[in-house]
């Protein structure tokens, strides 16, 4: 049997989420929508290993003539009436909904969570949490989420406790960290496979080279593959450290470490080491990364440093000078292609209100 899922994405990556849950055999993608991939999930099927996705929830229910008008939301209500109690699971402290929809609508995002929220919580015998007026729903309340784009909407339920962006690992952070989900798509568009050395030459609280090794390539032993960190900001390098080590555990995490060429530091095996270490001047030999995943600072929440500060060329020409010739580097730009590379692949994703560029790119 088959379970009708729905997997929430940053706008732009929705493709690469559908592309993760075919890989993974997850299940069978039957449509994308806006910030959504809906799929039949496998019963085996591991719903929470799904590392490009914002959240994953299960459909109890898909309502077709959902118009512009108000009579929508007397239609969605009916239809949490008639949604299957098996899905509702334990009572909680509550139910709370979160609503969105694409295009202009004669009513709001309130009153579709009130006409909702209400309906599912009344044969649980549970309070409905409201979000108007920016109230927060308290901990322990069953989190829905409904979703309308044309005429169709979906009424979902949230598989796990929390969203599936907010990494168990990020016990630590700093400003501009990167969105994970987003950090995933970048190391999957970076095939992994058969890479021997990932560099990240800005590595801030270290997510991209996490979320990387989480997804290093079908086939190939994530252990044999080294990831090296470099941040200017020692805080940074410090996040970076503590983020890895419940994301890798039993391995050994090397702050401080100098990579050079294709030596680890001390000549020891690790899998990860983070060093400070300036984006114009990255502490590797020539030719020594396979693939570099970088996101450069935006200048908005971290302002560039050291040798960036007058710009990004020197980053550029460093990330040109340790990769090998046939590597490969997936960066998240925001003011065009960087020279002196050609590009094979570029995603257009939204984020914090901008929309930046993931870059697959090869050195001329």
């Amino acid at each position: 049997m088959h379970t009708f899922a729905v997997a929430r994405a940053v706008r732009g990556i929705e493709p690469l989420v559908a592309m993760e849950i075919r890989r993974s055999h997850t299940g069978v993608v039957r449509g994308v929508r806006h910030r959504e991939v809906w799929f039949e999930a496998r019963p085996e099927a591991d719903l929470l290993g799904l590392r490009t996705a914002d959240d994953v929830l299960l459909a109890a229910a898909v309502v077709d003539g959902i118009g512009p008008g108000r009579s929508a939301l007397l239609r969605l209500a009916r239809a949490a009436r008639e949604v299957d109690p098996r899905l509702m699971g334990a009572p909680g402290s509550g139910v709370e909904v979160s609503a969105s929809f694409v295009g202009r609508r004669n009513y709001t995002r309130f009153e579709i969570e009130d006409a909702v929220g209400a309906e599912l919580a009344r044969p649980l015998r549970v309070p409905y949490h409201s979000r108007r007026d920016g109230r927060r729903p308290p901990a322990g309340a069953r989190s829905w989420r409904v979703t309308i784009e044309d005429d169709q909407a979906v009424i979902a339920v949230r598989v796990a406790a929390r969203p599936l962006h907010r990494r168990a690992y990020k016990t630590a952070s700093v400003r501009g960290t990167l969105h994970p989900p987003v950090a995933a798509a970048m190391a999957q568009l970076a095939r992994l496979g058969g890479a021997g050395t990932v560099v990240d030459p800005c590595c801030g609280a270290g997510t991209t080279l996490i979320e990387a090794r989480a997804l290093a390539g079908e086939g190939s032993d994530p252990a044999g593959v080294r990831f090296l960190g470099f941040d200017h900001d020692p805080a940074a390098v410090k996040a970076a450290t503590l983020n890895a080590r419940p994301a890798t555990p039993g391995l050994p995490s090397v702050p401080g470490a100098k990579a050079v060429g294709g030596a680890d530091a001390g000549g020891a095996r690790v899998a990860v080491a983070w060093a400070v270490a300036d984006g114009g001047r990255i502490p590797a030999g020539d030719g020594c990364a396979d693939r570099v995943l970088v996101n450069p600072p935006w200048g908005r929440q971290v302002p560039p440093a050291g040798l960036l500060s007058r710009g990004l060329a020197p980053l550029w020409r460093e990330v040109r000078r340790v990769l090998a010739p046939d590597g490969l580097a997936v960066a998240l730009v925001h003011d065009g292609i960087p020279r002196g590379f050609a590009v094979e692949e570029v995603v257009e994703v939204s984020l914090s209100g901008q929309h930046p560029l993931i870059a697959v790119l090869r050195p001329r």
